[in-house]
């Protein structure tokens, strides 16, 4: 990571620490290290730089990470690392419980070296973690694919009077036969059943 975006909220001069000098801020330290930094201090100026970063650091107090994290999503997936200055951490001790995901810590003292495997670990983390919300979505579909097909090979056995194998084999060659997915297939089959169903109830209540 050599481009980052970095966002945090201008103290008022009367909160400020000797900790908030320019020195440990962390744009003024990314960029002695050799980094482009893109600051951002409200959404729209988060918004004009998060397309050429890296990777968003926010140095803010962490019950404020969570809703940054939903902007940013918004508009790109990158990795998130904290800046934990003593002013950030002293602002998030009330928030030691919130449910708050981020890739890695960055702190004002880290030297180059430091810093830099920090970021690396980081990105590796942030990778690891897009794979995983991916490979979780394809497990929910599959599932979700195997519930209607499951559905659809009920009612076949039902309306048929066939085993379970032998509707499998009917929604198969039906999804062969019209180039579709079997899932597609089986939806269908379900919900014209439920319609029908519903029209059948219908009609014996007016009657």
């Amino acid at each position: 990571m050599r481009s980052l975006l970095v966002i945090h909220r201008q103290t008022p001069p009367s909160e400020r620490s000797d900790s908030d000098s320019r020195t440990l801020l962390p744009e003024y330290i990314l960029r002695s290290y050799g980094y482009q930094v893109h600051l951002a201090r409200n959404e729209e100026q988060a918004t004009a730089g998060i397309g050429d970063a890296d990777g968003a650091v926010l140095h803010l107090p962490v019950s404020e990470i969570k809703a940054w994290c939903g902007k940013l999503e918004k508009h790109k997936q990158t990795p998130v690392l904290w800046w934990c200055s003593d002013t950030a951490a002293s602002m998030s001790l009330e928030a030691c419980e919130d449910d708050v995901i981020i890739d890695g810590l960055l702190f004002p003292t880290m030297k180059a070296h430091e810093l830099h495997w920090s970021l690396h670990f980081s990105s590796a983390h942030f990778y690891e973690r897009q794979q995983w919300k991916n490979e979780r979505k394809q497990l929910l579909a599959r599932i979700e694919e195997r519930k209607w097909i499951d559905m659809a090979k009920g009612i076949l056995c039902e309306l048929k009077n066939i085993s379970e194998s032998e509707a499998y084999d009917v929604l198969r060659k039906q999804a062969m036969n019209e180039r579709k997915r079997m899932v597609d297939v089986a939806t269908s089959i379900v919900k014209l059943y439920q319609l029908l169903q519903e029209s059948g109830s219908g009609g014996a209540k007016k009657s």
